[in-house]
């Protein structure tokens, strides 16, 4: 036997596997030796298009006041804020635009605001205390508030209206972190305006039923995927000025930065990061045990959801998949997806086309889609067993335990596959 630390919650979980069990992991790049120095370095010379130093330069030209809006990702998402946005902050303040100019959006899509003591985790005392962050609302039923969002434009038919703020603001800076997403292709770039920044009745439709039932909506598919298209059509609607990518390692050191308009700087960014996530495999596997990359990604079960289709692709028709998912902050109860798993009647009902376009479905069809090929079992300490089974999934108290029980089902020769990083790595196979 072998043991493998898997990322779970916020201090890893250790997990004992037979030593025949095939670990996968994405190439384990080194953090760079100057992160802030690479962030500003990629400001000044990026992979297309003018540098900040011109942009800002136009923006001051243009009018006797520019206002800057910097969009960075919420607590759901490991991007290294506290790394990226002091660079960013003061390379903005160098060229003119302090404090009184800028204001931070922090992009939440359909997600719960931060705590002001999350907001201070997520993006450092120093920087709470200086700026203006302003939380995104999506709105609940229905159109959002007229002085929320704003219309640019329409995609196939469907209005695309984003934040105020961001529409209105005379620099407009995306920031985000790019990673493998199992129904958008990546994510960072466009993502954070839409979903990042629409309103609800934008983000229904980026994510409508039909959508994201398409085979295209899958993991690294850009071109083609009905989801990426919508988002990168809608964003261009209202362009960022600049978009600032990064990719990240297992510890969540920056490993190289991407810079420029888009879709270049996003596709640049998207191209690194899939040739370090993307591992073969020789074959499907009996059992698949994964994570959701731990916190913040692990923190409710709506998140899980990504692990678990992360070990969908590789693991047999009928096997089984173990996850290990801290859920701290439960389902969340209360929330859509609790409410949509309250209402089906079985596992076959999640994944369904028919009915309307509504918060939290995607992950609902997803985990329904899932659920047809394997069997789920989830170790989540933030989670009770009803709640769990709720979710038509069975609740195990030992990692190691479940592994073991379900090779022993699978019966003799059973093979297991691990994700320890869960999503953040794209297990592929034949």
């Amino acid at each position: 036997m072998k043991h493998v630390r898997l990322e779970y919650g916020r201090h890893g979980l250790v997990a004992e596997v037979p030593d025949d069990a095939v670990v996968v992991t994405a190439t384990d790049l080194p953090g760079l030796p100057d992160e802030a120095g690479a962030v500003v370095a990629a400001l000044r010379a990026p992979v297309a298009g003018p540098s900040l130093d011109e942009l800002v330069g136009a923006a001051r030209g243009a009018t006797a006041r520019p206002r800057v809006a910097v969009v960075f990702p919420d607590v759901t998402r490991p991007m290294p804020n506290r790394t990226v946005l002091p660079p960013l902050l003061a390379e903005l303040e160098r060229l003119g635009m302090g404090p009184e100019h800028v204001e931070l959006l922090c992009a939440t899509g359909t997600h719960r605001v931060a705590t002001p003591d999350e907001m201070v985790e997520l993006i450092g005392p120093e920087i709470a205390r200086r700026y203006r962050v302003h939380q995104h609302r999506a709105g609940g039923a229905g159109p959002a508030p007229a002085d929320t969002h704003v219309e640019v434009g329409r995609v196939d038919g469907a209005a695309v209206r984003l934040d105020r703020r961001y529409v209105e603001a005379d620099v407009r800076i995306l920031t985000g972190f790019v990673e493998p997403h199992f129904f958008a292709g990546f994510s960072g770039g466009p993502k954070g305006a839409c979903p990042g920044l629409a309103a609800l009745e934008t983000v229904l439709e980026a994510h409508s039923p039909a959508r994201i039932a398409d085979p295209r909506a899958t993991w690294l598919v850009t071109e083609g995927n009905p989801v990426h298209d919508f988002v990168r059509s809608a964003v261009a609607l209202a362009p960022p000025t600049l978009s600032l990518d990064v990719a990240i390692n297992g510890t969540r050191r920056i490993t190289a930065v991407f810079a420029g308009p888009l879709p270049d700087g996003h596709a640049a960014a998207c191209h690194f990061v899939e040739q370090t996530v993307v591992q073969h495999v020789d074959d499907r596997f009996d059992v698949v045990l994964s994570t959701n990359g731990g916190y913040p990604l692990d923190r409710n079960l709506y998140q899980a959801v990504k692990g678990m289709a992360a070990a969908e692709r590789v693991v047999r028709p009928g096997g089984t998949i173990v996850m290990a998912a801290a859920c701290t902050d439960g389902t969340p109860g209360g929330g859509a997806f609790a409410r949509l798993l309250g209402g089906a009647r079985g596992p076959d009902a999640l994944d369904t086309v028919d009915g309307p376009s509504e918060t939290d479905r995607w992950q609902t069809q997803v985990l329904g889609r899932v659920l047809r090929r394997a069997d789920v079992w989830i170790h989540a300490e933030g989670l009770a067993e009803d709640e769990v089974r709720a979710a038509f999934l069975r609740p195990v108290a030992d990692v190691s335990a479940a592994v073991a029980e379900a090779l022993g089902a699978a019966g003799p020769g059973a093979r297991l596959c691990v994700l320890p990083f869960g999503p953040l790595t794209v297990a592929s196979a034949p």
